[in-house]
């Protein structure tokens, strides 16, 4: 078993309830907070929503994918927003 794949077992043990609150609470907190600070928040969920997504990338439908990787882009171009 890859690291990687342990990882996964892990995370597939979170509660959904759990993990919404918390990426909300980031989005929230990376909206709120000013500048450079803001965006290195942002930064951080999007490096670790990315990280998920490609994670999960090949058991997902070529839908789900394209919504994904709208909402990574948008993301992050809300981190260039605030940190500039």
């Amino acid at each position: 078993m890859t690291p990687s794949d342990n990882l996964l077992r892990r995370l597939s043990r979170v509660s959904p309830t759990k993990a919404f609150v918390a990426a909300l609470a980031l989005l929230l907190a990376g909206l709120f907070l000013p500048g450079i600070i803001g965006g290195a928040v942002l930064f951080v969920l999007g490096a670790g929503l990315a990280g998920l997504t490609f994670a999960t990338w090949p058991v997902q439908k070529p839908a789900t994918r394209v919504v994904r990787v709208v909402l990574l882009v948008l993301l992050f171009a809300t981190v260039v927003a605030k940190s500039v």
